[in-house]
């Protein structure tokens, strides 16, 4: 027995050494590992920053350039160098988005960010289309690229802060504050040079300008503020000569109302011109600079992991000379060395609001509506359902083009808020439809509601962004049933104001039908009334 307690106690000498060593080395694995994602995740972003920076900066401004180019001079020549930049363009995009991470692990500012620059560039697709059939001649397609290229702009602004390591974050800053720069001396040269050439009766676009002057600001703040590299000081420094300190002073006289004789003119506009050559040869190189150092990062974190893997490699080695000695112990060794936690990331949760027109969707307007109906279970004897949608909608987006279309939803929307009651709940129900689900009333209650709503939408001017002047019309179908707390389901009343909305369309439109009442005591009847159906004939 002696000899039993003896060799436990040699072998607990022999291990317990082992194991704190193996504890510390846990501890040293999951740190380095965590480090080991972080520099990952930063060479991902840096790919991707340095990506969108240069599309900003390069890609988007050449196809503007060309296509404009070829809309002065049509030719073959100009028509092949437009083809090429929108070749580079897309090249460039797919890049982009390929290498971005899985929208899982992205944050919901992000994710708004790319899903408006996504829409930004398939007005560039509808724009290349355009100028391919003639219809820009005498016109410049350039707004729909310049706001493309803020829009890159403002994912290159998101993608940030979410850099942790700190040199990359640094030079971020400085892409971002060359960015901002320049972009708000193109806005300041484009607008100041509209102005003066228009003559001295145009009227000065001072929020424009203002808006150059505060993204030229903001851009500086984020170079001085941020960094002191050797690009920053070097675009301080040829800021600060002679030539552009003077092109300052002149655009501040422009700001001032100040109209400068032709020969300022011409200084200020060649000042502005290199400034802007400048500005974009120092985006290129900041780009390739993130690039590069996200390179390093990369290399950085496969040198930690492989020493990690090394350190590894070492343990195991000891583990086995200590298991050697010490048998009975393997087995728990085997065991530590293979536990590993697994990271779940989880899902964002849905959106619940319609983009277009700030509206309910479908998803969010179904939990506002079950929590407001049993909010309403005990003080409310009526609910009530507003079906309405517009007239020949299709016929607008056939004649003025889905932007009026969209329009036309975003106003409808805003005159259908402002006329709906306050308490009352609006959903985008699909398409050119929408619904509202009105507690603590009546179907006589519903109908002077929507009575309301339709006056307003036929009496509301919608301006299109053509610059015309849009009326339309909607037809309205309501329905109403007793509240009852057993029953917390409308889409009986859902269809029986669809039924009605049919009767509305077929009455010629632009009208307010309401369906029959169903009492709380006649809950066979009201089975039959929400069976109904029919062919769809309102569009």
């Amino acid at each position: 027995m002696k000899f039993e307690t003896i060799k436990r106690v040699i072998l607990a000498a022999i291990l317990l050494p082992f194991v704190f060593m193996l504890i510390e080395g846990v501890v040293v694995i999951r740190s380095s590992i965590k480090q080991y994602r972080d520099l990952e995740k930063d060479r991902q972003f840096a790919d991707v920053l340095a990506r969108g920076g240069s599309i900003a900066a390069t890609e988007i401004l050449s196809e503007i350039a060309a296509t404009r180019l070829y809309l002065a001079y049509p030719g073959s020549t100009t028509a092949a160098e437009m083809q090429r930049s929108r070749v580079t363009l897309d090249r460039e995009r797919r890049a982009f988005y390929a290498s971005l991470p899985s929208r899982d692990t992205l944050d919901d500012g992000l994710v708004g960010e790319l899903s408006v620059l996504s829409l930004a560039y398939s007005r560039i697709i509808a724009a290349r289309s355009a100028v391919d059939q003639g219809r820009y001649a005498g016109s410049d397609p350039g707004s729909i690229y310049w706001y493309a290229a803020l829009k890159q702009l403002a994912v290159v602004d998101a993608l940030s802060p979410l850099i942790s390591d700190p040199m990359l974050l640094e030079k971020s800053n400085q892409l971002m504050g060359i960015l901002l720069t320049y972009y708000g001396e193109r806005l300041i040269t484009g607008v100041g040079t509209r102005y003066l050439d228009r003559g001295v009766s145009a009227r000065f676009p001072v929020e424009q300008f203002v808006q150059g002057k505060t993204m030229l600001g903001e851009g500086m703040d984020h170079m001085v503020f941020h960094s002191a590299a050797p690009i920053v000081r070097e675009i301080v420094a040829y800021l600060g000569r002679s030539s552009q300190v003077k092109a300052n002073a002149i655009t501040d006289a422009i700001l001032a109302g100040s109209r400068p004789t032709r020969a300022v003119r011409d200084v200020w506009a060649a000042a502005q011109s290199e400034r802007m050559t400048f500005l974009q040869q120092k985006m290129v190189e900041a780009a390739k600079d993130i690039h590069e150092t996200g390179e390093s990062l990369s290399r950085r974190a496969h040198i930690h992991l492989t020493r990690i893997l090394a350190l590894c490699a070492g343990l195991l080695i000891l583990a086995t000379l200590v298991m050697v000695l010490a048998a009975r112990g393997l087995r728990l060794i085997d065991r530590l060395t293979r536990d590993r936690e697994t990271l779940v990331g989880e899902l964002r949760n849905a959106a619940q609001t319609d983009l277009l027109t700030g509206l309910y969707n479908r998803r969010g307007f179904e939990v506002a509506a079950s929590a407001l109906l049993t909010q309403a279970e005990h003080g409310s004897r009526w609910i009530s359902v507003v079906l309405f949608d517009l007239d020949h909608f299709k016929r607008t987006n056939d004649v003025h083009g889905h932007d009026a279309g969209d329009a036309v939803l975003r106003q409808v929307a805003g005159v259908a808020r402002e006329n709906f009651r306050s308490f009352d709940l609006l959903v985008r129900h699909g398409g050119e439809e929408f619904l509202a689900l009105l507690p603590d009333s009546t179907p006589d209650d519903a109908v002077i509601v929507a009575e309301r709503v339709r006056l307003a939408i036929e009496a509301a001017e919608i301006p299109l962004p053509s610059g015309e002047i849009l009326k339309v019309t909607a037809s309205f179908g309501c329905a109403g049933r007793a509240n009852e707390v057993s029953n917390r389901n409308f889409e009986d009343l859902v269809k029986r104001a669809d039924l009605a909305l049919y009767a509305a369309k077929a009455s010629g439109r632009n009208c307010v039908v309401s369906g029959p009442i169903v009492q709380a005591s006649a809950p066979e009847e009201r089975r039959k009334t929400a069976s109904g159906g029919g062919f769809d004939s309102r569009k």
